[in-house]
């Protein structure tokens, strides 16, 4: 049974990386908001099935209600952020700076809720500075806009980890998705209304890009995620589905000709092991869930 939930979680990994192949189509029409909004709102419909039957007929109570919008509000910022930021790097560069939430978890819960961090999370902090550097500014002193939205993006994934493995647990988990994609979507898509041109939905690429984002990387990989980590111990979890951004790299490249220099690879496998770093000590916990981008 582990070997196999491995193997689910590992195609969970390539599913995401690709996803960001979608994300990088849409970033070419200047598409964000709409985009997110659609594809949220699509992927809570595509799940609404699989809420269990006593779910559906039970009344969602305040609490999960509060819980959701918090946590819906913080995904929509987070994948705002990711977006936009597609719009000035490259798929590579977001795959491995939105990887850093593993770096900043461990920060925000000493913040919100008094746990220290661990030595290991200074060192990662240290590594993904010294990588995302390398990454962005590729040996320059500027970094890039994109790239800096894609930090901050990471930030509010990061928030988005606290919140499930903190609060999310206490519900169920198909309607909680379901429900905070829901409220993601609808301000994503109250944003993109008044910032963005509805007609260009009608573009035959992003609509294939929203319809590969709701049904396969958030509707199929968030069930495969969930199944996975109830069969499988976190130490391989985690380092199987930061795999992700290695596939988003590898597809930015095959699938949108996007290059990096030598000193962004470099980059990238110093980011790649300030993640593995920030892991170490969580391998015999599971306090934190791995979130879905």
């Amino acid at each position: 049974m582990r070997l196999k939930a491995d193997i689910l979680l590992f195609i969970v990994a390539i599913i995401w990386g690709t996803g960001f192949v979608a994300q990088g189509i849409a970033a070419q029409y200047h598409v964000a908001y709409l985009f997110n909004g659609v594809s949220f709102m699509l992927a809570a419909l595509i799940l609404f099935p699989f809420i269990p039957k006593a779910t559906r007929q039970a009344k969602i109570t305040k609490e999960q209600w509060k819980w959701m919008f918090i946590a819906g509000a913080i995904l929509f910022f987070a994948t705002a952020f990711q977006q936009v930021g597609l719009f000035y790097t490259k798929v590579a560069n977001a795959g491995f700076l939105t990887s850093l939430y593993v770096v900043f978890t461990p920060f925000l819960l000493w913040i919100l809720f008094r746990e220290k961090p661990h030595w290991v999370d200074l060192l990662a902090v240290a590594l993904a500075g010294v990588g995302a550097y390398f990454l962005s500014a590729a040996g320059q002193f500027e970094v890039q806009k994109g790239d800096a939205l894609e930090v901050i993006g990471s930030v509010f994934w990061a928030m988005h980890v606290v919140v499930l493995g903190r609060f999310a647990s206490k519900f169920e988990s198909v309607s909680f998705a379901a429900g905070h994609f829901f409220i993601s979507g609808l301000l994503n898509l109250l944003c993109g209304l008044a910032l963005e041109d509805v007609s260009q939905l009608t573009a035959l690429p992003l609509v294939g890009a929203i319809l590969f984002r709701a049904s396969i990387s958030v509707g199929i990989g968030y069930t495969l995620q969930v199944w996975g980590q109830k069969h499988t111990p976190p130490t391989d979890a985690a380092l199987i589905l930061s795999l992700e951004a290695v596939f988003a790299a590898l597809v930015g490249w095959l699938a949108l000709s996007q290059t990096l220099l030598p000193i962004q690879i470099v980059g990238c496998v110093v980011i790649f092991v300030a993640v593995l770093f920030a892991q170490i000590k969580n391998w015999n916990s599971s306090k934190i869930e791995i979130p879905y981008p």
